[in-house]
């Protein structure tokens, strides 16, 4: 054999040789990587893994809002005011006391009468929006009475937010229509809805003359509603050919009926009762005497009449007689 062909078989034997070595290596590599489908296995168990973390956490989370919950709730009701002023939620305790204004606007109110009228009753308001305590809501009703008999606003109005509307006279006197709506009205289903956050109210009734339709039915009638009967009730009867017998039936006592005769005196007087009347009204009075006798509701409302009679008289005597002019005359 040639020296060219032994060389050739040699190199061939080695190539084959080192062929089988790198074989066996990679066998015995294999033996001892895992195969892919032990990867494939552990990818899957470490995604599995990762997904129950992911959804523990999850639920950990959810149950820890859950618990957490009622404290919020219970925080909301805490700052769960009606408006933006927290001061507000002291309103629920409140007690409102409502002025109701019975005012003659017949035919015979025309002119001077009823111009002085409507200008003391715009410089009123003022004054009763100082009156009553911190916790009292002062509202005002005004139900006027001639042919017709009409409300100047749907409800009551708060006195901070009141406007007076002029009034116009004209036609006869209704008064008996009047004191039927005045007790249509005084009622937990219409303007006095909330009996335990009421005061009684005040009913002020101002007239020139004598009812035109048949008022002692009506009066009788009013007499029945319970509001009628805690009220304060006063009476003025604006120049000479007022009533007073009748204004002493509405209020049931001589003593709360006044009489004005020019228009000095009906801008005082109405005035006086007003401010008077509103407060007493707004005010709470011991349900006990001096002796720990304890006084009924009639009783306390009867106390409360009589201050308001005592107070206006007195009030009438220091205005003295300087603007008392006799009769009409000055209207």
């Amino acid at each position: 054999m040639s020296n060219e062909k032994k060389g050739a078989s040699g190199a061939e034997t080695t190539a084959q040789a080192k062929a089988k070595a790198i074989e066996e290596a990679a066998a015995n590599l294999m033996k001892q990587a895992p195969g892919a489908a032990a990867l494939e296995g552990l990818a899957a168990a470490a995604d599995q893994a990762a997904a129950t973390v992911k959804k523990t956490a999850k639920e950990a989370v959810r149950e820890a809002k859950a618990a957490a919950q009622p404290v919020a709730d219970a925080a909301d009701d805490l700052l769960d005011f009606d408006d933006d002023d927290p001061l507000s939620a002291t309103s629920v305790s409140k007690k409102s006391l409502v002025i109701f204004f019975l005012i003659d606007t017949s035919r015979s109110m025309v002119g001077k009468k009823i111009g002085e009228l409507n200008t003391v009753m715009e410089e009123l308001i003022p004054e009763i929006r100082r009156v009553g305590e911190a916790d009292t809501d002062v509202k005002v009703a005004v139900l006027t009475f001639g042919t017709q008999v009409r409300w100047m606003y749907n409800e009551p109005i708060l006195i901070e937010d009141f406007e007076w509307s002029r009034l116009r006279a004209d036609g006869v006197t209704n008064m008996g229509e009047a004191f039927r709506e005045l007790s249509a009205r005084m009622s937990r289903n219409s303007f006095l809805n909330s009996p335990s956050l009421s005061f009684a109210p005040v009913i002020f009734l101002m007239t020139d003359g004598y009812p035109s339709d048949d008022y002692k039915e009506a009066l009788e009638e009013l007499k029945q509603n319970s509001w009628y009967k805690f009220g304060l009730k006063a009476a003025l009867g604006i120049g000479s050919e007022a009533n007073d017998e009748m204004l002493e039936e509405f209020t049931g006592s001589k003593e709360t009926v006044v009489h004005a005769y020019s228009g000095g005196q009906l801008a005082q007087m109405i005035k006086i009762i007003a401010v008077t009347s509103a407060q007493i009204g707004s005010k709470s009075m011991t349900l006990s005497d001096d002796v720990n006798h304890e006084l009924s509701e009639e009783e306390v409302r009867a106390a409360k009449q009589k201050l308001l009679g005592q107070q206006i008289q007195d009030s009438m005597t220091n205005l003295g007689d300087a603007d008392a002019i006799s009769l009409d005359t000055g209207w």
